[in-house]
């Protein structure tokens, strides 16, 4: 079991069906303040996806993540930012191959354009992240023709960016072949120790949202990892306990869950707020992002 457990929250994600809660957060201010409020309730990191304020759609452009982050430094409140790299990876297949591939709501593109707001951050210096997300596979995303494409060199191209910036990344697992593709690049010496694991669990068509998957995974992590777990949806808050039970942190958020109970929407802050509760009534206390800091050697 895991004593000192970090809790990330998951505050906005890329999915168009988080807009149907009240609480989605889409402007740069609101996506802020939804993060400041998490910090505030209990979360060490906050990981962030923004929005076109306009559309409420997904969007990669460095001036909204700039405009978030430096709302939350400006906050005072004290918590790690990590911005996803995950965007620029899906690619819809058409049905009759490259004749109309890629189809309308691909948008696939280079490692480095998937990673240019941390890159243009960091060479401006005012408003870095501390970590950045990696998501560690390629996978079908429901039902359809859509993928995430996400190469080993497109992967050790964005780990080698993120070792020259400075920036710590999260590498998402979504499968158990990720994890043998990741423990392989900390041979290669791309990932500083401690590799900071995500395993996300429940997503379709991923690994499942059971504990004899989560075991198996966590039996193959590579030594040394600071690791964490989620699943999505109903089953959010009972891997809160689980991830800590085999001895890893937790993440909750939007991203993963809207519902605090069948059919009340939830604020990021009380999924927090509730993740906190199962954690410390299990004997474990959760750290504030200075000591999470400290384990995952941010500087």
């Amino acid at each position: 079991m895991n004593y000192d457990v970090i809790i990330s929250c998951a505050v906005t994600g890329d999915d168009t069906k988080v807009t149907k809660s009240p609480h989605c957060a889409v402007t740069p201010e609101q996506i802020a303040a939804t993060a400041v409020a998490a910090a505030k309730a209990g979360a060490a990191i906050v990981h962030i996806h923004v929005r076109n304020p306009e559309t409420g759609g997904f969007s990669m452009e460095t001036k909204y993540y700039r405009e978030v982050v430096k709302l939350i430094r400006e906050s005072k409140v004290d918590v790690i930012v990590n911005l996803t790299c995950g965007m620029g990876g899906y690619i819809v297949i058409g049905d009759h191959g490259l004749k109309d591939t890629p189809a309308p709501g691909s948008d696939f593109c280079t490692q480095e354009d998937r990673m240019r707001h941390v890159i243009d951050l960091c060479q401006e210096g005012k408003y870095r992240p501390d970590i950045c997300t990696l998501d560690c596979g390629s996978l079908n995303f429901g039902d359809g023709n859509r993928a995430y494409v996400s190469t080993p060199n497109y992967l050790r191209q964005g780990m080698q960016i993120a070792k020259d910036l400075g920036v710590k990344p999260e590498l998402e697992i979504f499968d158990t072949g990720n994890l043998s593709f990741v423990k392989q690049c900390i041979k290669e010496g791309l990932i500083d120790s401690p590799a900071m694991i995500q395993l996300c669990t429940g997503i379709p068509y991923g690994v499942p949202a059971d504990v004899a998957h989560l075991l198996a995974m966590v039996n193959a992590l590579p030594p040394d990892s600071v690791w964490g777990a989620f699943a999505i949806s109903l089953m959010q808050m009972p891997f809160v306990a689980q991830s800590v039970l085999l001895g890893g942190n937790v993440r909750v958020g939007l991203e993963d869950n809207l519902y605090l109970s069948k059919g009340v929407y939830a604020s990021n802050a009380q999924l927090v707020e509730k993740a906190r509760g199962i954690i410390e009534a299990m004997g474990a206390r959760i750290l504030s992002p200075a000591q999470a800091r400290e384990k995952l050697k941010i500087g």
